[in-house]
């Protein structure tokens, strides 16, 4: 690599994009050359699909193979469309066999076949093991490539099938222990072989393994490893036996893909599943406009409402005027409350059997932030309409508020107990909900405190 100083984002953006939308593939090349695999990564994601083939093509053989192997599924599916079928083959062929399955998930059946049939038997093999598990589970993402150690052999003997296992295994800085019958009995870190006496046997310097099994779900499996803050955590069957490893790279990345996948269905919409730049304006149309069609449709609920309260708005216009701060309060106290048990959730601080002490918090907190918004909104309201209409608004602003965090910190748990992601399952149902249910008890508390 060229051993000029580095060019800062900005310069090495704009002089790449320069040099592409030119076809000047030397200066592109001297852009790529001078950056770490890191910033070529991140330039790579912001080029649309033309460009980030083309500057792909320009990268060595031993770099094009790291890069490609730390971009997201997604656009190792979209890479592949645009390179050459040779090209593809060697990037295939070098790959990891969980980085290989989650590549093959996203591309066509005939191409992957051909993939497929283009590896050595070995590699073909472990890439079978690992596409054996069903998407969602843990031994869809382990790693069939491990360096494992039996309980008598010596610390140097393991030493030495560490060191023949460089090249090939997934990590080595933890060795699974394993019986004759591959039964997982105990790990041991690189850092304790390297202390210990070479004569000593393995059973003597190994601890107790920590493991998940294949049929976990990935994320909980992923969250297991962040837990216990280890490099590697085996993988076993329902009888122990071990199967792969997860490491914590693996780990992290699930739990990346799980936080966005959540704060894009959080906020009504699918995730992009691919850097926004490098997106087609279709792919982020698609990921939007379900949720918006099905949170329009609910909306017609709140219509519903108002046609039935027509009456009421009409001898008294002023009501109209605090139905937006109504409806939009509602729908942020309950969004926050879901937000947060959705959290709760993914992180292990609740469970589902958790239900009834949560909508009790819930219901407190609900109860705290409406007689604060209610005290305020009541002052406003008395202030400069009328005490009575001041009295609608603060106990519509308490009722709303409660009902509100109730809601979003049930819906949840719900639809966890459903097998419904909860952030899907949560906020169409509270926006649609709470703003018809917050309009039904405002125009009820109108009537009754002004008479109408």
């Amino acid at each position: 690599m060229n051993m000029d100083l580095p060019l800062d984002i900005a310069t090495a953006s704009d002089a790449l994009k320069q040099a592409l939308n030119h076809n000047d593939l030397s200066a592109a090349a001297a852009v790529i050359d001078r950056l770490t695999t890191t910033r070529v990564l991140e330039e790579l994601e912001r080029l649309g699909h033309r460009d980030r083939a083309v500057a792909y093509r320009l990268l060595g053989k031993d770099r094009a193979l790291a890069v490609f192997e730390r971009l997201d599924a997604p656009v190792q599916s979209d890479l592949v469309r645009a390179l050459r079928d040779d090209d593809v083959a060697e990037v295939f062929a070098g790959m990891t066999p969980d980085d290989r399955v989650a590549l093959l998930d996203e591309l066509p059946a005939a191409v992957a076949r051909r993939l497929m049939q283009g590896l050595t038997p070995r590699k073909r093999a472990l890439t079978d093991v690992v596409l054996g598990y069903g998407q969602g589970s843990i031994g869809r993402r382990m790693s069939p490539e491990y360096v494992a150690a039996r309980p008598w052999n010596t610390v140097e003997q393991a030493l030495t099938a560490v060191r023949a296992g460089l090249d090939d295994a997934e990590t080595v800085y933890l060795v699974p222990v394993t019986d004759a019958g591959r039964t997982l009995v105990g790990v041991v870190s690189l850092r304790d072989l390297l202390r210990a006496d070479p004569h000593d046997q393995i059973g003597e310097v190994m601890g107790a393994p920590e493991f998940v099994t294949a049929a976990l779900d990935e994320e909980t499996a992923a969250r297991r490893c962040a837990e216990l803050k280890v490099l590697a955590l085996p993988v076993v069957d329902a009888e122990a036996r071990l199967l792969g490893i997860l490491t914590v790279d693996d780990a992290l990345r699930i739990l990346e893909d799980a936080e966005t996948e959540d704060a894009a269905r959080t906020s009504g919409s699918e995730p992009l599943r691919r850097p926004y730049l490098g997106a087609r304006i279709w792919d982020i149309v698609k990921s939007r406009v379900v949720w918006l069609l099905v949170l329009a449709v609910g909306a017609t609920l709140t219509v519903q409402v108002l046609s039935v309260f027509e009456a009421t708005l009409e001898q008294q216009v002023v009501l109209s005027l605090f139905i937006p701060l109504l409806i939009g309060t509602g729908g942020n106290t309950g969004n926050q409350a879901a937000t947060t048990v959705t959290r709760a959730l993914a992180v292990g601080d609740v469970r589902t059997r958790d239900i009834l002490r949560v909508v009790s918090r819930e219901a407190r907190v609900g109860a705290t932030l409406g007689l604060l918004l209610g005290t305020a909104g009541f002052l406003v309201a008395a202030v400069v309409y009328s005490p009575a209409l001041g009295w609608v608004i603060g106990l519509t602003l308490l009722g709303v508020c409660t009902m509100a965090a109730t809601i979003g910190g049930m819906m949840p748990l719900l639809g966890k107990a459903i097998r419904a992601d909860p952030a899907v399952f949560s906020n169409p149902f509270i926006s649609t909900f709470v703003d018809a249910a917050g309009l039904v008890l405002y125009f009820l508390i109108a009537s009754a405190v002004l008479g109408l």
